[in-house]
């Protein structure tokens, strides 16, 4: 058997926040880029405070039977809710998504490169 690879997306919105808060999130904004996401087994948290209070959560994650991808996707926001509260950040509307890369449609090139290798 094959091991799986997931990718987990944890969303929500920030709730709450004190203006220390708001302030600690802005200083570090920086390393939260929405432009520098990555699917990471830690996690990876993006925002952009200044737009709006939403964030995402990026997990990647593995399994070697399809059914594992809850197991997975629970961790993850077991993780991302442990993240927010050891710091004190009030959260709402926590939405969880997850993919199986090996159920993923093949790209344009993934499918002429299977094709020539048939």
């Amino acid at each position: 058997m094959s091991t799986r690879t997931f990718r987990i997306t944890i969303r929500g919105v920030f709730d709450g926040l004190s203006a220390d808060q708001r302030a600690e999130l802005l200083a570090r904004a920086a390393e939260h880029d929405v432009l520098h996401t990555a699917f990471t087994p830690e996690g990876h948290l993006s925002y952009d405070l200044a737009a709006r209070a939403a964030f995402t959560f990026r997990f990647l994650d593995s399994g070697e039977a399809e059914e594992d991808i809850l197991a997975a996707t629970e961790r993850a926001e077991d993780a991302a809710k442990a993240w927010l509260s050891e710091r004190g950040y009030g959260y709402k509307n926590l939405r969880c998504s997850a993919e199986d890369l090996s159920q993923a449609p093949l790209g344009k090139r993934q499918r002429r490169a299977a094709a020539r290798n048939v």
